[in-house]
């Protein structure tokens, strides 16, 4: 069961392109937004993030639309001003050019069990994006395969929560959705965390990440 239990959290790390989940190639928007992330130019740079900001939480928001309608989940997910951050994976190359224009914000504490190295950038009108990247390109973790199979792109979609417990145990009875982890886990910076793979209109499924903490977002 266990074996069974990891196979099911890896495999939210190798998702069908999505709405959000766009291919790698040179023209796709996303690709050229993702390039203006480390443009010298700060008008490129707010540009860029604002409209990764947008992609993402255009595609959680109607994944996850229902979840609104529930009053006790609404409350947990600080409905009605929610703290969103779009999750960005990039290779370790793209993840150092944009944490150096940005003014190298400071890395977040990640579980040595997680392959996983990241910073947040906070923009203008709560655009918030999580840079994440592999710690060992080629390897076996997650995010290492997560681009190997897709290419950098929007990976997930953040979600603060008063009790990531409590809303798993609303989404499992109320909307059929099982967490990914059997239990909340760990995340950067002293969080508690859990995800939730969740389908979306297009046909698409869409990875949101539950987190509690008083001291992130």
């Amino acid at each position: 069961m266990r074996l069974k239990r990891m196979a099911v959290a890896l495999s939210l790390f190798f998702l069908p392109p999505s709405s959000y989940n766009f291919d790698a190639s040179m023209s796709s928007p996303l690709t050229l937004s993702i390039a203006d992330l480390s443009s010298a130019d700060a008008s490129k740079r707010l540009g860029a993030a604002a409209e990764i900001y947008r992609f993402g939480r255009a595609s959680a928001g109607s994944a996850i639309a229902e979840w609104w309608a529930e009053s006790e989940l609404s409350t947990l997910l600080l409905a009605p001003a929610p703290v969103i951050t779009v999750g960005l994976a990039v290779q370790r190359d793209t993840f150092g050019r944009i944490r150096i224009a940005n003014g190298t914000p400071r890395l977040a504490q990640v579980p040595p069990d997680q392959d996983a190295e990241e910073f947040e950038l906070h923009f203008a009108d709560g655009v918030s994006l999580d840079i994440l990247t592999t710690r060992e390109p080629g390897g076996s973790g997650a995010i290492a395969k997560y681009l190997a199979k897709l290419g950098e792109g929007i990976q997930q979609v953040e979600y603060r929560c008063a009790s990531v417990d409590r809303a798993a145990q609303i989404l499992k009875e109320k909307f059929g959705v099982s967490p990914v982890y059997p239990a909340t886990r760990h995340g950067a910076d002293g969080t508690r965390v859990n995800f939730f793979l969740v389908a979306s209109p297009d046909g698409g499924k869409v990875l949101i990440e539950l987190y509690e903490s008083q001291s992130r977002g």
